[in-house]
Parts: structure tokens; C-alpha cells; sequence
């Protein structure tokens, strides 16, 4: 293909982004103009769009990954990739690998673009939701519904911050690049906001499977940023599953976790709000109503296992503590054997998902009990 010939393809590229046409009309002007198959594919191999009349993959990440019969470029936008284009069965057409790299770089720039504004639609979005402690759960899914957002039932709002060895990181881009790649949404958009020095994210949970999965990946994002970006240290905390309307609180939640987290086990670590235990009520205070109903969600298991099992564990933990955690004493108190006993604190930390062995625990354990001692004289 000689100089004028490319020059003619890529002002035909620029008439179709003028023009408003798209990636999927760039990729047929490619499929056109080589006689061959494109692929339109975004970073995690996932579908876009596809041109032309001959037989194509599913995917190219055979052609990246392991040298299958094709043409691969990655479609980019400055440093941050966007996806991958694919040429096949080109016929023989002239310069193919040029042609595809400047649909590529048109592709780029449109993605970016609708990208860019998209998230700048999407950003408002979420932050009004995390400034409003009131807000409507059917106004939010209008407004919703009116950027181009499609709401998921629930979230899990993670609160996370990141420093380095000159003090807190200011600048959120690359912490947000971890964060996005490891907390990803099975179901529905994962909704971001920066405020100062904390990175906010919304990240769908339509089951509490999904409620649990993100934890889990929250809480080893220290670890994966160790290994990707050892001069980042990531802290956070992850607040409460709640629906859209609902979000200020969970938000507080996350804020809460992130600062409880730090402070009881020092940077580089993500807490989670339901696994505090006593320190959300030592570091947020409670009135009477919320101290019974944290010595009731911690007692809880223990109590549908009793009831269920017609077992002692309740009693067994609190002649314990009475005890001064002496098992020979709580023994004879409860007329078994001491083994029976050790046996019965094996299962307290089972079914509570608690451990007697650290302090942390044995806290929470500790105060609930005596809260619900308090409260069941009265």
C-alpha cells in the first residue's frame, strides 16, 4: 500500500470518529479495506464488537498469548489500556499491520472519550450519594437511570488510603488502577469517588456471596499492591452491604473500618466493619439499644447451636470468663472434664468465627457477655 493510500485510510478513519461513528464502524472500515475478520475486544478479553464477512475466534488472546494464526494490537489511550484489536484472514491485503494499528489508535481515542465522559456523568452520580444521609431510593435509581448507570441491588463500600515512605498518597491513579483491577463486580458497574486522601468504591453485591467475595478481595489488596507496587503501603475498611439509597451510612462504615483498622493493627492492613467486634463500640460509642443488639449479634451463634443441639456452649463461655479463663475451675463448675471443656472453647471459636487464643476476640467475646449480663438484671 503506498503513502497516499494510507493517507486515504486514515482521513476515512477520521470522517467515521467525526462523524460520530464509533468503534464498530472503524472496525468495519478495517474489515473493508484488508477483506478480512476484526475483533473488538476490551482489556479482559471480553467481546466489543466485530466487522467483516470471514471466520474469526472468539477471541484473539490466543494470538497474544500463544502465537495463533492472526493480527493482534493493543488498543490504548496514552499509558492506560482499553482492549485489544484483531485482524484475520486478510487475504494478502498490503500493510495490514499498519492499517490495524492506526484503527487501533482511532478506536483508543473514542473509547477514551465516551469513556471520560461517562465517568464524569458517573462520578457525580456517586458522590451526591455520598454526601446524602436521606436519600430516596427512587430518585437515586431515576437519577440513575438518566447517566446511563444501570444500579445493582446492593453494594459493598470500601474505604481505602495509601502511603508511601514520604507520608500519605496525594495522587489516587495508581491506587485506583489496583483497586479497580481487584475489585471488580460480578454483576453491574463499580462506582468510584476520591475525596482528599481516600479512595471510595461501590462494588456490587446483588448476593451476599458477592457481599463476601469483595471483602475477601478488599482485605488481600495489601498484599497484591506488595507485590505490583512495593513502594505503596494500601490501609482501608469495608463497610456494610446496603441498597444505593442507603450508601452515606455504609460509607461511614468503611471510614470507620479504615481508621479502627489502622489504629489496632497499624498501616497495610483492610479491616472489615462486621468483624470489629468491640472496637466499632469503643472507637463510635453506642447507646443502650446498640450495645444490646452487638451482645446479641455476637451471642447469636452460640445460641441457635445451644438451642439446636441442646448443648452448654453459652454457659460454658461465661463460667470461663468467670472463671478467669481457669478451664480446671469452669470444669467443676459445670461437672465435666476439663478436656470437655477445652473441647467446647475448640467449638465457641468455630461457630462465633472467633478466636479465644488472641486478644482482639477474646474482647469482643468478653463484652458481650457482660452487656448482656447488664442487661438481662435490669
Amino acid at each position: 500500500m503506498n503513502a497516499e493510500a494510507i493517507v486515504e485510510f486514515t482521513e476515512t478513519l477520521a470522517r467515521i470518529a467525526a462523524s460520530g461513528g464509533g468503534p464498530r464502524a472503524l472496525a468495519a472500515h478495517l474489515a473493508k479495506a484488508t477483506g478480512g475478520s476484526v475483533l473488538i475486544e476490551d482489556a479482559q478479553w471480553r467481546h466489543i464488537a466485530a466487522a467483516g464477512n470471514g471466520a474469526a475466534p472468539a477471541s484473539a488472546r490466543g494470538v497474544v498469548e500463544s502465537g495463533a494464526p492472526g493480527l493482534a494490537q493493543r488498543i490504548g489511550a496514552g499509558t492506560l489500556a482499553l482492549g485489544w484489536l484483531s485482524l484475520f484472514n486478510s487475504n494478502g491485503a498490503a500493510s495490514p499491520d499498519l492499517l490495524l494499528r492506526l484503527t487501533a489508535a482511532a478506536i483508543g481515542v473514542e473509547i477514551a472519550r465516551d469513556g471520560t465522559a461517562h465517568r464524569t456523568r458517573a462520578a457525580g452520580f456517586w458522590e451526591s450519594l455520598l454526601a446524602d444521609a436521606s436519600a430516596d431510593g427512587a430518585a437515586v435509581r431515576d437519577e440513575a437511570a438518566a447517566r446511563g448507570i444501570a444500579l445493582a441491588p446492593q453494594y459493598v463500600v470500601i474505604a481505602l488510603e495509601a502511603e508511601s515512605a514520604d507520608g500519605p498518597v496525594g495522587d489516587l491513579a495508581e491506587l485506583r488502577a489496583l483497586a479497580t483491577a481487584a475489585l471488580r463486580g460480578a454483576d453491574g458497574e463499580t462506582g468510584i469517588v476520591e475525596r482528599g486522601t481516600t479512595l471510595f468504591l461501590f462494588v456490587p453485591a446483588a448476593r451476599s456471596v458477592d457481599a463476601s467475595n469483595a471483602a475477601t478481595a478488599a482485605t488481600l489488596l495489601p498484599k497484591t499492591a506488595a507485590r505490583r507496587a512495593p513502594h505503596l503501603r494500601i490501609s482501608g475498611g469495608v463497610g456494610n452491604a446496603a441498597p444505593p439509597g442507603a450508601l452515606h451510612a455504609a460509607a461511614r462504615a468503611a471510614e470507620a473500618a479504615l481508621s479502627i483498622a489502622r489504629r489496632v493493627y497499624g498501616p497495610g492492613r483492610v479491616g472489615v466493619y462486621d468483624e470489629l467486634g468491640a472496637y466499632r463500640l469503643i472507637y463510635e460509642g453506642a447507646s443502650v439499644e446498640g450495645l444490646r443488639a452487638f451482645a446479641s449479634h455476637v451471642l447469636a451463634p452460640l445460641r441457635n447451636y445451644d438451642e439446636k443441639h441442646q448443648t452448654e456452649l453459652e454457659r460454658t463461655l461465661r463460667l470461663y470468663f468467670k472463671a478467669g479463663q481457669n478451664v480446671k475451675t469452669a470444669a467443676a463448675e459445670l461437672n465435666v472434664h476439663r478436656h470437655t471443656v477445652f473441647y467446647r472453647l475448640r467449638q465457641i471459636g468455630e461457630i462465633c468465627a472467633r478466636s479465644l487464643d488472641t486478644p482482639h476476640d477474646q474482647l469482643t467475646l468478653r463484652l458481650a457477655v457482660a452487656i448482656d449480663e447488664l442487661h438481662t438484671s435490669l
